[in-house]
């Protein structure tokens, strides 16, 4: 099992996620986000901002294969 906190996966908070794939980890924090963007919670709105900008540029792709190497490397 490893664990990466919700900074380490583009958002706002230290909050950790733990899991046997990158992908469990990816499905909390994208829960996490969902909540977080109920509570209209500014940290994580501006997080969610600089991931949209991510999506627009093109380079999410490129982002989410560093994040899962930073996972791999655990």
């Amino acid at each position: 099992m490893k664990s990466m906190t919700c900074n380490q996966l583009g958002g706002a908070c230290d909050l950790v996620f733990s899991g046997d794939s990158f992908d469990d980890l990816a499905a909390q924090s994208q829960q996490h986000g969902k909540e977080m963007f109920g509570a209209n919670d500014g940290p994580h709105m501006a997080a969610m901002g600089a991931m949209m900008e991510l999506m627009n540029s093109g380079e999410m792709d490129s982002w989410m294969a560093a994040r899962k190497a930073e996972f791999d490397a655990l």
